[in-house]
């Protein structure tokens, strides 16, 4: 996959209309959008294109409605708050094809901006339905992805309409490509990841692609478990992924040198919000109770790494950071990354979200905005929402 793609800046869209794919698919309370951060970043791509003469057909998918109308899933919120963030009438139509789109968007003027709703209240979105995706293509004349978020998903509003329209990235996924891109590419040297999240085996691509090119990789959250585990410890009733000791045998007897695993964990007999975890060394966690964080000297220990690193890329919280007694080991590293003097750079997923409800996203060089979407795209897979894009 070429990472040199065609962006907005690289084509003329005065008078044109431009199909937009952003990423909408925001946290709901009721009517009300908890975190506006993807609306946010779809913010400078809409603007350019205004600016430089354009109109606006705009589309994205909410949650998973599975084909079907769902009335909690409408983007009808999404349609209100972008009416005030770009301070112009932004009307959501009743659906994403068919006779009232094509009418509305044959009469749309440069400047105007229209919302589809949610593309997967029709199954054909996920599909990738052939006529779907010409039916969506055929209101417009450009269409521009800037959903980073879905752009691993061959779907009809990402892969399908590249083919009868030309084309091109969004500053959003500009800045991913650039960011992600350039830190497996050509990081700054001591290269640091960081993985943490649950299961060895949902990160062995990951692993496996990250291994020969980083000098360190730093394992937490339930993953460093089983690493635990391999080496023949006693790891209580914490997490473990059976399927991978022996993959985690192997990586330690052949990459010991770059691997750092925690020295302390916090354990714990249960996993509550009222638990009160006690630090323990790696080696010795009690057979009755389980590891839920990492400890306060393999914070100090990764810190090091961190401060020492010129490139450092965290995917995955360091324990179950979503309970205030063992969130400290993910704010730590939250903490670490925001004062590094190195390339800080955030793996999508529950890391972004962590980084973002601890007050640390704009402390950051990057935080990406997918979390499948930047895991396979550090496993080296061709992503087909960026593959479909005009090489530059």
């Amino acid at each position: 996959m070429s990472l040199s793609k065609k962006t907005i800046r690289d084509i003329d869209v005065r008078g044109k209309k431009c199909l937009v794919r952003c990423d909408f698919n925001v946290p709901l309370d009721g009517a009300m959008i908890t975190d506006e951060t993807r609306i946010q970043g779809a913010l400078p791509t809409l603007k350019h294109l205004l600016d430089n003469g354009a109109s606006l057909i705009l589309c994205s998918h909410l949650g998973r409605p599975k084909g079907q109308r769902v009335a909690e899933m409408s983007l009808a919120p999404v349609a209100e708050r972008l009416s005030e963030l770009l301070g112009l009438n932004v009307p959501l139509l009743s659906d994403c094809v068919g006779p009232e789109v094509s009418g509305t968007c044959s009469t749309l003027q440069p400047g105007q901006v229209v919302l589809l709703e949610n593309l997967r209240f029709h199954k054909e979105e996920t599909d990738n339905d052939a006529a779907f995706a010409a039916s969506l293509a055929s209101v417009a004349d450009v269409f521009v992805n800037d959903a980073f978020g879905t752009a691993h998903r061959a779907h009809a509003s990402t892969e399908g309409v590249a083919h009868h329209l030309p084309a091109v990235a969004g500053f959003l996924i500009e800045k991913e490509i650039t960011f992600l891109g350039n830190a497996v590419a050509n990081p700054g040297r001591p290269f640091t990841a960081i993985l943490g999240g649950a299961k060895v085996k949902d990160k062995i691509t990951v692993i496996d692609s990250l291994l020969p090119k980083v000098d360190h990789l730093i394992i937490g959250g339930g993953m460093a478990y089983t690493f635990f585990k391999a080496k023949g410890w006693e790891i209580g009733k914490s997490l473990l992924d059976e399927s991978s000791i022996d993959y985690c045998r192997s990586l330690m007897s052949l990459h010991g040198d770059k691997i750092v695993l925690p020295v302390d964990v916090m354990s714990s007999p249960d996993l509550s919000p009222i638990s009160k975890p006690v630090a323990v060394p790696a080696s010795e966690i009690p057979a009755d109770k389980e590891g839920a964080d990492i400890g306060p000297e393999a914070r100090v220990q990764f810190d090091k790494v961190i401060q020492d690193s010129g490139t450092i890329l965290w995917n995955g919280p360091m324990g179950v950071f979503e309970m205030e007694p063992f969130a400290g080991g993910t704010r730590a590293m939250a903490e670490s990354m925001a004062k590094t003097a190195g390339m800080a750079i955030i793996g999508g997923g529950d890391t972004a979200a962590a980084v973002q409800q601890m007050g640390f996203a704009d402390d950051m060089a990057h935080v990406s905005t997918g979390g499948g979407a930047s895991l396979e795209f550090l496993e080296g897979k061709e992503l087909p929402g960026i593959a479909a894009l005009l090489d530059a």
